[in-house]
């Protein structure tokens, strides 16, 4: 038995559920691909973060930072004395014969004053600059691979939400015809009723059918909102201006899928990082051979000084300028430095040992993902293909069963199952399509493409 108050609930229901979908549907706009993900690299923070650490690593690169610039310093400085004094020439006899009285000089000031402009260049360091700046250079490197992993792995995500916020909105499409279907039959089945054709059960049947898809519709659409806010947290952007997804989803063609599979390791991010990272250390190994060189160097100075000396015993107080002009060479060259050099140089070769042991692993995890994930693409397009036939026969099954309500061949229970596949039908389909296309993406990105195809 089916509570009347049910019944009375119905158009609140139904009312409520219509308020529920118009606000969202009059603010939300049409966000397209490209206008996703153009937000997402002007605005996601894990992309702003990795674009400052490119420019920090190129920065690092200047010839500012080459360490192959001289060094120029600036010293000044001022000294100031006062000093009294007591000459005693014990017993001493001056020409007249008399004893020579002590001098006693009181707070006698003594200034100095001195500036230098000095410089120094290092002409040859064993190569450890040069390779340093070229190692610096491969960092440059390694930070853009680093920022193109992070734009990757954040366009894999913006993609999950936004095909998210697509299928979502598709179901509701499917829930609002399944909810109209309900409506025109339990309009149908009032009118039948009033003719005396069925009884008051077929009416109700319908009704609780409505309240069934209400409550559906409605679920979804708070569905929607949530992915919508989560589709604006990849792009950084007001969490509450909700936007609607394309649902237009087109595939890689299989010749141009099959080229980027046979380049995929020459592309694949990772493995790039790993070489950058071989080269590095390679570097690092030569730095280390050049701590067994001699270094030279130059140096140059220019200097100003001032000297006030306040008289003394036997000489009158004195004003001394002069100006200096200084260069030179160094050669230092470490004959032994008690063996760091030797430990710097093996353990420089065992990390580059251990990048190649790396490398080798990390391509044979590279060929096993691709494979899996090539395997998952493929059998996930095939399930989209046969749901899209699937659905194809639900509709002829559904439009028949339809025609034989209305002939009243079957009952009401008979024709809401064969809604209900219907309906069941076509959102496993549009769940098979994005995820075969979120299964490509991933592909795409092992593949080393994913920032080179349209979407």
């Amino acid at each position: 038995m089916i509570p009347s108050r049910l019944v009375k609930h119905i158009g609140c229901i139904i009312c409520f559920f219509a308020f529920a979908k118009a606000y969202p549907q009059q603010t939300a706009q049409l966000l397209s691909k490209e206008d996703a993900v153009q937000q997402m690299l002007e605005n996601n923070f894990g992309v702003l973060l990795a674009t400052n650490q490119v420019a920090i690593a190129e920065n690092n690169t200047s010839i500012l930072n080459s360490n192959y610039l001289p060094t120029v310093f600036g010293l000044a400085g001022a000294n100031f004395d006062r000093t009294s004094s007591t000459n005693d020439f014990g017993g001493a006899l001056d020409q007249q014969g008399n004893p020579r009285p002590d001098i006693i000089i009181d707070d006698a000031e003594t200034t100095r004053y001195d500036a230098s402009i000095n410089a120094s260049y290092t002409l040859f360091d064993g190569l450890g600059r040069f390779y340093n700046y070229k190692q610096l250079k491969e960092r440059y490197n390694l930070s853009q691979l680093e920022a193109r992993e992070t734009i990757e792995n954040v366009m894999l995500q913006l993609f999950s939400v936004y095909y998210e916020v697509a299928r979502i909105e598709e179901n509701i499409s499917v829930l609002e015809s399944a909810l109209e279907i309900s409506k025109q039959r339990e309009t149908r089945a009032q009118y039948q009723f009033d003719y005396g054709q069925v009884n008051r059960l077929q009416i109700l049947n319908a009704q609780v059918d409505i309240v069934t898809d209400s409550i559906n519709l409605l679920n979804a659409s708070q569905q929607l909102r949530n992915a919508q806010r989560d589709l604006n947290v990849v792009l950084a952007s007001d969490i509450q201006d909700l936007k609607t997804a394309d649902t237009t989803v087109t595939f890689v063609s299989p010749l141009l899928m099959d080229s980027y599979l046979e380049n995929a390791t020459l592309n694949n991010v990772s493995l790039l990082q790993i070489e950058q990272d071989i080269l590095i250390n390679d570097y690092e190994i030569k730095k280390a051979k050049g701590l067994f060189l001699p270094t030279i160097g130059l140096t140059g100075s220019y200097g100003w000084n001032l000297a006030n000396n306040p008289a003394s015993a036997f000489f009158p107080s004195t004003t001394r300028t002069s100006t200096s002009l200084v260069a030179g060479a160094s050669l230092r060259w470490n004959l032994f430095d008690g063996g760091r050099s030797i430990v710097g140089l093996k353990n420089a070769k065992i990390a580059l040992d251990s990048q190649e042991i790396l490398k080798a692993q990390l391509e044979q995890s590279v060929k096993r993902d691709i494979a899996n994930a090539r395997g998952n693409y493929i059998n996930a397009l095939a399930i989209y293909h046969l749901q899209e036939d699937n659905v194809a026969t639900s509709i002829a099954n559904f439009e028949r069963s339809q025609e034989r309500l209305k002939l009243g061949q079957i009952t009401s229970i008979e024709f809401r199952q064969a809604q209900l596949n219907l309906l069941n039908t076509q959102t496993s389909k549009n769940a098979a399509k994005y995820t075969a296309k979120l299964a490509e993406l991933t592909l795409l990105q092992l593949t080393g493409q994913l920032l080179n195809v349209d979407f």
